[in-house]
Parts: C-alpha cells; sequence; structure tokens
C-alpha cells in the first residue's frame, strides 16, 4: 500500500511537472538548435543497432517507454520498424493521445506507469527511453522501472538509453542521472555510455549562427549534458 502511494504521489507530481511547461516551437525540427540534437542522437542510435546486430528491424518488436507524441516511435518506422512490432507507453493522458493520433494506426500505444508494464515476461527485443528517467525523483520508481525494462527484454535484447546526466538549475523538477546511478538500477546488466549532446543552453545560443561551432563545442565531453549507450542483460 505505501509502495503503490508513493508511486501515485510521484506520478501526480510529474504530471503536475509537464502541465506547468510551455514548450513551443522548443523541440521543432525547424528549431536549429533541436535539429543538431536530434540528428546528433539519430546518428549516435543508428551506429548503436548496428553495432549490436539490429540493421533488421522489421521483425524486432520494439518498446518505447515515455513515449510522449510519438516521436521515436516515428524514427523506428524511419529506420525499418514495422508499426505492428511497434508499442509505447506514456503517463500522461493528452500525449498518448497526440502519439495515437500522429503514429499509424498498428502502432499499440497506451497509457501507463512504466513501473508497472502490462506485458508478458521478454516480449522486446528492443527496449528504448530517451529522458524519462530525469524526469522521476523518486528513486523507487526509478528502479522499477529499469526492472520492468529487464523483465520485457528478451535474454538477447537491446535498451537503448539517451539521458541527462547533468542536473538543471532552472528546473527542479528533474534530476541528471549519473553513470554510477545508471549501473545501480541495472544490476547484472553489460551498461556502456558515452557523453553527447552540447548542453543545450549553449546550442541554442550558437546553433543559429554556426552548426560548425556546436560541432566543434560538441567535441569537449565536459560540455556534453547527455548520456547515450546500451544496457544489455549479462549473459548467465
Amino acid at each position: 500500500m505505501i509502495v503503490h502511494e508513493a508511486l501515485s504521489a510521484e506520478e501526480d507530481r510529474i504530471g503536475r511537472a509537464y502541465a506547468r511547461r510551455r514548450n513551443g516551437s522548443l523541440y521543432s525540427r525547424f528549431n536549429r538548435a533541436y535539429l543538431f540534437m536530434a540528428q546528433e542522437r539519430e546518428r549516435h542510435f543508428l551506429r548503436l543497432l548496428s553495432e549490436y546486430g539490429f540493421r533488421q528491424l522489421e521483425l524486432k518488436k520494439i518498446l518505447e517507454i515515455g513515449c510522449g507524441n510519438g516521436d521515436v516511435l516515428r524514427d523506428f518506422i524511419k529506420w525499418g520498424a514495422r508499426p505492428e512490432n511497434l508499442f509505447g507507453v506514456d503517463l500522461l493522458a493528452d500525449r498518448v493521445a497526440e502519439a495515437i493520433k500522429l503514429c499509424p494506426e498498428a502502432v499499440k500505444i497506451r497509457q501507463g506507469n512504466a513501473a508497472r508494464l502490462e506485458y508478458k515476461n521478454e516480449t522486446f527485443d528492443l527496449v528504448h527511453q530517451s529522458t524519462v528517467f530525469t524526469s522521476v525523483l523518486d528513486h523507487s520508481m526509478k528502479s522499477q522501472m529499469a526492472a520492468e525494462m529487464c523483465r520485457v527484454l528478451r535474454p538477447n535484447g537491446l535498451i537503448l538509453w539517451y539521458d541527462y546526466h547533468m542536473d538543471n538549475p532552472r528546473n527542479p523538477d528533474v534530476k541528471g542521472v549519473k553513470l554510477q546511478e545508471i549501473k545501480s538500477l541495472f544490476p547484472n546488466c553489460e551498461v556502456r555510455m558515452k557523453r553527447i549532446t552540447l548542453a543545450p543552453p549553449i546550442t541554442r545560443a550558437i546553433a543559429p549562427y554556426s552548426w560548425l561551432g556546436c560541432y566543434l563545442l560538441n567535441k569537449v565531453p565536459w560540455l556534453c549534458s547527455h548520456y547515450i549507450g546500451s544496457i544489455r542483460k549479462q549473459r548467465q
């Protein structure tokens, strides 16, 4: 009962936090800063998929937790996944409704908490999350989300991770997830992470004038705000 109440309280907090956000065109690909960040993220995801033998996505079952409006789900279709093999879960009803409108009808999207996934064990070849864990401040909820991601992942499957490792001093509703925390959330897993994404305030200041400047500064690891990487179950 206490655990359920804690999850409900965190769900309510997240809902209120997102309701306060007014992103406008911040995440539009017509925004040069976001386009720079999105294209870099896509390059790294494709490299990871290729490295782990996931170039052919047609028959792969894929789950995204915190799928938002389905932007990355639609990217998976662009990369070769079939809509009927794509699944998305998001906590917020308005985002689920938007994702259902924007994604092909065969994509299965539902509202729910990723700490309580309604899928059988070892269902998915790929499980993906982008900037979900930073939005969760309750450690027990993060631990349950990680456990659920591993539970529904097939033995040779792959978790794709993209999230902040830095805190945002202007946003108390999020908290960066450090490498050591990722490893503690996914015990008995092989965790490989790389720093990418020039810190968004810097990117937004420079991208309208010079992508070359963004590219060069992006080579400085301590200026990069995110981890991107892979998590795999260790073979028994």
